[in-house]
């Protein structure tokens, strides 16, 4: 009976450790069922990013090339006291508009005034002098033919006369000197522009003898103006061969199309022509110096003024254009990423030209039949797919996508 006892408490032991492990197993089995989820199965393929895509544009181009300068006055003109004297009066505005002709200093003209008055005397002194003479010549003549008198008297009067005559002369330059004298009290404009400060106020002495007078002020025209520049060697060379080539003429015969923009501006929208080229380039910094022609009429360029010149740098041609922000860098190289067969991405390294109407003129490395990317190049990659849709380039950078910045041409300047 004892060893029963002992038997059955060991079968129910064993029964008991059997439950639990079924248990354990149960709640194993629960967990990897409840941890093995969709994340585990195996991922579908991604689709192809999208990408917007476009032909390049295909229009005639004239490259224009940017470089910068400093308008200039046509004609400046430094106003300086002619005749001595105390300065009586200022006629003008500092900073205003004059006319030819205005009456801008008086100068005290009562020395040079009584003066004129002497020679006027003396003028008229030398006339009845010269009439005296005459009237001796005329009776000594016919007293010589006569007999009364000997031939010397008359020579006398004859030689008398002709002082007489050399003493109206003189006296008539001394007048004419006088008046100039008078005249030059009274200081007018020379030439119509806007006039500076005055530099000498009334009462003062003024000095208008000796090399140069005093300096009372300076006039500069304004309608037209001039810009000029400077010309770098290399672009000298290349607009010479290009007027030797007939392909572009050169700006010391014909009056070449310039645009100009002020500090201010990003567009150059101020037309003039070219006026001027120098006959030789400068040794020192290895430039030539050119001139053009703008009107002025609103008086919105002064001289001194900073500015940029876009002038002619190229005979015209077919430009393949593209939007700036498709071209892409790749370390030193430029490129442009293009959809291929089977809209496989391709790479193809490019040679930049300069901005045209807001698009970028693509020199060398891309056909003008080829689908470009224009939008989305961060999501792609070469030699992979992607899910192309068509865009329409406009002009002035205007795409589907938004506004390309329009970015400078190249330096350098023309002949």
């Amino acid at each position: 009976m004892h060893h029963r006892r002992l038997d059955n408490h060991s079968s129910a032991s064993f029964m008991g450790r059997g439950s639990i492990l079924k248990s354990i197993t149960v709640i194993g089995i629960s967990l990897c069922l409840s941890s093995c989820g969709p994340g585990d199965q195996k991922p579908n393929a991604q689709s192809p990013p999208q990408v917007g895509v476009a032909k390049p544009v295909i229009k005639p181009v004239v490259e224009w090339d940017e470089f910068t300068g400093r308008f200039d006055a046509v004609a400046e003109v430094q106003v300086r006291a002619r005749v001595n004297g105390y300065l009586q009066q200022v006629h003008f505005k500092d900073g205003a508009t004059v006319q030819k002709g205005d009456l801008l200093f008086t100068i005290d003209p009562r020395p040079y005034e009584a003066t004129l008055r002497r020679s006027q005397a003396e003028v008229a002194r030398a006339e009845a002098k010269l009439a005296l003479s005459g009237r001796e010549l005329s009776r000594a003549e016919r007293l010589v033919s006569s007999g009364s008198v000997a031939v010397a008297v008359e020579d006398q009067r004859n030689q008398a006369q002709k002082d007489s005559v050399a003493s109206l002369d003189a006296a008539k330059a001394q007048l004419e000197s006088d008046r100039l004298n008078v005249e030059f009290t009274r200081i007018r404009a020379p030439i119509t522009g806007r006039i500076s400060r005055k530099m000498v106020t009334e009462g003062n002495l003024v000095n208008g003898s000796g090399d140069g007078g005093t300096l009372l002020t300076t006039i500069v025209t304004l309608d037209p103006i001039y810009f000029y520049f400077d010309v770098d060697e290399r672009n000298y060379i290349k607009y010479t061969r290009l007027s030797l080539a007939g392909l572009r003429p050169s700006s010391r015969d014909y009056e070449n199309p310039v645009k100009v923009a002020l500090a201010d501006e990003t567009d150059f929208s101020h037309d003039g022509v070219m006026d001027f080229v120098d006959n030789r380039i400068d040794r020192d910094s290895g430039t030539l110096r050119a001139r053009a022609l703008l009107a002025n009429k609103d008086q919105l360029f002064s001289p001194g003024q900073f500015g940029r010149i876009r002038l002619l740098g190229s005979a015209a041609y077919e430009g393949i254009l593209v939007p700036d922000e498709a071209v892409g860098s790749d370390q030193s190289r430029k490129v442009i990423h293009v959809v291929g067969p089977d809209n496989v991405v391709a790479s193809h390294e490019v040679k930049l030209g300069p901005i045209y109407e807001g698009l970028r003129v693509i020199r060398e490395g891309l056909k003008k039949d080829e689908t470009i990317i224009i939008s989305g190049l961060q999501r792609v990659r070469v030699g992979a797919p992607v899910s192309p849709m068509p865009k329409e380039i406009h002009a002035l950078g205007q795409t589907e996508a938004g506004t390309v910045a329009a970015g400078t041409a190249g330096a350098g300047a023309g002949k």
